[in-house]
């Protein structure tokens, strides 16, 4: 041991513990413990009370509580300790709220699995977002308004209409799909574009298109 080897060639222990940085008491406790054949003898020793308290609470308490909580998931100490009672039993909501602990620590308490909300990522919209504020219309071409409605031809039969008008000048042009999906509404548009007798700044219109089933 670098103690016992320390004291042996005189530098004492006081050069010692200052050259491995522990305490007085500290050095006695190794010496007083060391074991020059187990070297485990210098471990941290567990610092678990001999005397481990027990439960001061019966089975057939600790039972009546696990039954009514596992019944009423949802309820506290403050709560269930009221039925409890009920059933005989004289306890503090304190003794309640330890037995639960006690419960869980044993893992024999069943509790709910808690549902975990996941916020979900709205789905970008390609034909439908608002133009910007400060965006002003001067021309035609510069907005364009579209709207659907329904068409029912015959009972059974539902189609939509695709209606644009540009705000400025007032034309107007419309056509028929099967229903008002975003890809049935880029087809529209890419007719309306190619239908238009003025340029429609595509940009401008994809940022102010509405479509309202």
């Amino acid at each position: 041991m670098c103690a016992t080897s320390y004291s042996r060639s005189g530098r004492g222990r006081r050069c010692f513990r200052r050259r491995i940085g522990v305490s007085r008491s500290t050095y006695y406790r190794w010496k007083k413990r060391f074991d020059p054949r187990n070297l485990k003898s210098l471990e941290n020793r567990s610092r678990r009370p001999k005397n481990v308290r027990k439960p001061k609470w019966s089975v057939e308490l600790t039972e009546a509580v696990r039954r009514l909580r596992e019944e009423f998931p949802a309820w506290g100490k403050g709560k269930l300790v009221v039925l409890v009672r009920e059933r005989g039993f004289e306890v503090s909501e304190s003794t309640v709220g330890r037995i639960l602990a006690y419960l869980k620590r044993r893992g024999v308490l069943k509790e709910p699995v808690k549902k975990v909300k996941v916020r979900r990522t709205p789905r970008k919209r390609y034909y439908a977002v608002r133009k910007p504020p400060d965006y002003e219309v001067k021309e035609p071409g510069d907005l364009v308004q579209v709207d659907t409605m329904d068409v029912r031809p015959e009972p059974g039969y539902v189609f939509k209409q695709f209606t644009a008008e540009d705000v400025v000048s007032k034309w107007g042009f419309a056509d028929v799909r099967s229903a008002a999906t975003s890809s049935l509404a880029r087809e529209f548009l890419e007719e309306l574009i190619r239908a238009s007798p003025f340029e429609i700044r595509r940009e401008r219109v994809f940022r102010r298109l509405r479509a309202s089933a």
